[in-house]
């Protein structure tokens, strides 16, 4: 920040107004290091950031933040103002927030109070003004598709001016729930399974007619037809994007494991290995990001929507490994030396630990839905014999479960695949509720139902078939309620019932078809 008389500094967000001090403002700390932000571990990944910066010559850092829905928001800041930006943070408009997936914001922020009930949250978020995005340091990466001059690219987590957090950070929420679950003794591990479409542009409908709210998107052809699941002729088709790809994401440190041909037309499947909770939930934010630019920079438009209207098209998911992790011993928690005798019994294949945390998934898979497919279109792939669950079920290397057991106990990689996600879900809350819904289990030590070895025929609960009904699970789950905090599952409800509220209000294709000509 600038300095003024006496060599005090006005330590305002980098990217803010300009304006006057004041007498609180009047003094030689940062932000950063005011409100104790920072731990010993942070301040060297600064220190080594800021040398990065000026030894490497980057031209540009890109201050990143995912929002509620996963999208990534900030500002690109210069090199020469990193050195204040990265301890006094920049600012936000706090709006950003408070936006459904249209970018229409869901509060009337210049009303008395903004909407909020909470006196805290009112006078931050009345008015529209900044919150401070400070970014997590240990976070750098090199973006090595960015060629116009050598770019960084670090995460942020959200704090108001007076240094609280900002409760709606989904970044946060995640590190809350990891929190919770290392006072019971484990580590939460992830491996992300993600399937997307991959389309060439043919017309990226740019002209003054196509802007909107959101605007028309671009139109597009296949790079396949599809239907030849893990071919080599197809992936071979694909090893030119593949190639590029692979590069890049590789050199941003992502563990990729493999590149696959799905089923559908221009679909297609990357495996990553495992990862600590909170950094698998960052590469997840970072790969959407680095895939949807490096297609777009290449004439191509990758797409993470579950079931984009395209002939012929198949649904996409996402499905989360995961398994924890003793903090004792570094072994997998899940690992049973004594199964049961019964294989269609969880003890058959889990130790207690895992028996129980799947009880818990079971037990709060509808209310978990909205965190695991929050989109109006997500809800379209569960259909019966589709490879997507359509109820609560859980099965042995079984792809029509909910929850299929993957791995083998004799070299410790036991652990649950939860089948039921969609690609667009934020990483943040997906974890979290499983999280949540999982260490209900343990503490409660809920017991599963046997396997569901014809998943489409079980008596388990059905999963929410709408966002509608997700949600409606959602707020009578009482436990997942408190786990998260009724302010939380009462702010998400609001910003999904809007794009509800928008959808419902839409004439749709099929309506025009069905009943136009024939009443």
């Amino acid at each position: 920040p600038p300095r003024l008389a006496g060599g005090c500094r006005w330590a305002a967000p980098a990217g803010g107004p300009p304006g006057p001090p004041n007498a609180g403002d009047l003094m030689d700390t940062t932000f950063t290091e005011r409100h104790k932000l920072w731990s010993d571990v942070r301040n060297r990944a600064a220190d080594e950031l800021q040398r990065r910066v000026r030894e490497e010559k980057f031209e540009t850092v890109r201050f990143a933040f995912a929002d509620q829905h996963g999208l990534v928001r900030g500002k690109t800041i210069l090199a020469a103002a990193v050195p204040s930006a990265l301890r006094n943070g920049i600012g936000l408009v706090s709006t950003n927030l408070l936006k459904d997936t249209s970018d229409r914001t869901a509060w009337s922020v210049f009303t008395e109070g903004a909407g909020f009930e909470d006196a805290h949250l009112a006078r931050f978020f009345q008015g529209a003004t900044d919150v401070i995005l400070v970014p997590d340091p240990v976070t750098f990466k090199h973006l090595p598709w960015v060629t116009e001059g050598k770019t960084g690219w670090v995460q942020c987590d959200a704090y108001f001016p007076d240094g609280t957090p900002v409760p709606f950070d989904s970044r946060r929420v995640l590190r809350r729930a990891l929190g919770t679950l290392q006072e019971l003794g484990f580590d939460y591990l992830a491996g992300l399974e993600v399937e997307f479409h991959i389309l060439k542009i043919e017309n990226p409908r740019l002209s003054l007619d196509d802007a909107g709210w959101p605007g028309t998107p671009p139109d597009v052809s296949l790079v396949n037809t599809g239907y030849r699941l893990l071919t080599e002729q197809r992936g071979d088709g694909f090893e030119p994007l593949f190639a590029m790809l692979r590069q890049h994401l590789l050199a941003l440190g992502l563990p990729l494991a493999s590149q696959e041909i799905e089923l559908g037309p221009s679909q297609v499947e990357f495996v990553f290995g495992a990862l600590p909770g909170l950094q698998a939930a960052d590469a997840m934010i970072l790969l959407r990001n680095a895939i949807k630019q490096i297609c777009r920079r290449a004439g191509y438009h990758a797409t993470f929507m579950c079931r984009p209207k395209l002939p012929h098209v198949m649904s996409s998911g996402w499905h989360l490994h995961q398994s924890l992790v003793d903090r004792q011993t570094g072994a997998n928690a899940f690992v049973n030396p004594a199964p049961h005798a019964d294989p269609a019994n969880a003890l058959h294949h889990l130790s207690q630990v895992g028996a129980h945390f799947l009880g818990g998934l079971l037990e709060h898979a509808a209310g978990g839905s909205v965190f695991a497919t929050p989109t109006v279109n997500g809800y379209r792939r569960f259909r019966a014999n589709s490879l997507a669950p359509d109820r609560a079920t859980w099965a042995r290397d079984n792809r029509g479960a909910m929850l299929r057991l993957v791995g083998r106990a004799e070299d410790g990689s036991i652990h649950i695949e939860n089948r039921a996600g969609e690609p667009a879900a934020n990483p943040y809350l997906y974890f979290a509720a499983q999280l949540h819904a999982g260490m209900h289990g343990l503490e409660r030590r809920i017991q599963p139902h046997s396997s569901a070895d014809t998943p489409y025929e079980s008596d388990a609960p059905r999963l929410p078939h709408s966002l509608e009904a997700a949600l409606a699970a959602l707020q009578v789950d009482t436990e997942l309620t408190r786990r998260f905090g009724a302010d939380l599952v009462d702010y998400l409800v609001r910003l999904k019932q809007a794009e509800l509220t928008r959808f419902d209000a839409e004439v749709t294709e099929w309506e025009q078809r069905e009943y136009f000509e024939m009443f």
